[in-house]
């Protein structure tokens, strides 16, 4: 299937919107998967496409805050492999499970996650008291449970890798921020992976899309490492509010 030049002017620029957001404090997908329902495509092709382009935009900030010491890697391989690991479990039981019980797991996270990030008034967590052998296991159970929460769901899931890291690990924001996307991009590709073999990724327009993302992913992680801490708490309310006003809506149609 060719893209028409009516879905690229509708899906590159808020998939580049959504690259931008996605670098700094992740939930992006809030942005970039009703683009493509936007554009025309069925439900399957618009998630395969969006993990196509997510992954691209992921990929480049990873390096960017890889390249400026703003990832921890003794916390995002573990985390990798896990996010790598239950993704794919996660898509898997969404097909099972009614669409309000997603919703209503999700509902009952946001405000915790909104409370954690309130919290504190932006200072950095205390970091508690860890062994290198239990930093890894954490790390990977976290990117278990939250590669499976991407496939089960999706959105908002490096919001969570962010606050999780900060809270647990008692990293500061901006390297939770990079952190965080090593850890997505796992979860990415093991979701893209499955959606290739099963032909739901419209390649043609999720090539250009990626191209987007990764601009904003560029711009935002860029951003980010100048602005710091202050830059990512405030963009991770605004997209859990954003993920609030989707459910709400989601659950009342």
């Amino acid at each position: 299937m060719i893209p028409t030049p009516h879905m690229l002017l509708i899906v590159c620029p808020l998939v580049l919107l959504a690259g931008f957001v996605d670098s700094i404090a992740g939930g992006g997908g809030l942005i970039s998967l009703p683009a493509y329902y936007m554009a025309g495509l069925p439900p399957a092709l618009a998630s395969g496409t969006n993990k196509l382009a997510a992954a691209m935009g992921t990929s480049l900030a990873a390096c960017h805050y890889g390249r400026c010491g703003r990832v921890n890697g003794a916390i995002a391989w573990p985390g990798a492999v896990g996010a790598f690991l239950c993704s794919a479990l996660g898509a898997l039981l969404m097909r099972q499970l009614p669409q309000t019980v997603v919703r209503y797991l999700v509902l009952g996270c946001i405000p915790v996650a909104a409370f954690f990030t309130l919290r504190g008034n932006g200072k950095m967590p205390k970091a508690p008291a860890l062994s290198p052998g239990q930093v890894r296991l954490l790390s990977l159970l976290i990117g278990c449970a939250v590669g499976f929460y991407d496939g089960l769901v999706g959105p908002g899931t490096g919001t969570f890798l962010i606050l999780l890291f900060m809270r647990l690990f008692g990293i500061e924001a901006v390297m939770a921020s990079g952190t965080a996307k090593v850890v997505n991009l796992a979860s990415n590709l093991a979701a893209l992976g499955s959606l290739l073999i099963t032909g739901d990724v419209m390649v043609l327009l999720g090539l250009p899309a990626g191209a987007c993302a990764m601009l904003g992913a560029f711009m935002g992680s860029r951003l980010t490492i100048r602005r710091g801490a202050g830059l990512v708490r405030g963009m991770m309310l605004a997209v859990l509010a954003l993920l609030l006003a989707k459910v709400c809506l989601d659950m009342i149609r």
